[in-house]
């Protein structure tokens, strides 16, 4: 049996990021270190259906509409959701590729890497 090669660290232990992945995940990271922008991310997120109505989310704060909408607008120019007018109103939903990029950054960050971990093969 030959031994199988997987990677053992999250991205960012395993090679330095270049100067444009560094600039997109900055950009994302700080639009998601605002508690609201957060709380809307999540909200949005967990929504029924996976995208939220502004009418859905404006409640959930003792802020302003145009407070939100501008919380709502950096989200978006990071990439993070995406929205659609319908009428009235204008529904928001969460990119899920961006997310899981986020997410992937860091998961899992046990120590840092040494380069590709060979697992030997297990025999029973």
């Amino acid at each position: 049996m030959t031994a199988v090669t997987v990677q053992c660290c999250a991205p960012i232990a395993r090679e330095p990021l270049g100067e444009s992945d560094a600039a997109e995940l900055a950009a994302m990271l700080k639009a998601v270190a605002d508690p609201v922008r957060l709380r809307l991310l999540s909200m949005i997120g967990s929504h029924a259906g996976g995208e939220a109505c502004v009418c859905d989310l404006t409640p959930g704060f003792d802020l302003s509409a145009p407070t939100i909408s501008h919380h709502l607008k950096v989200l978006r120019t990071a990439g993070l959701i995406d929205s659609e007018r319908r009428g009235t109103w204008v529904y928001y939903w969460i990119i899920p590729a961006a997310v899981n990029k986020l997410g992937a950054l860091f998961a899992p960050l046990a120590e840092p890497a040494r380069g590709p971990v060979e697992l030997e093969p297990t025999t029973r």
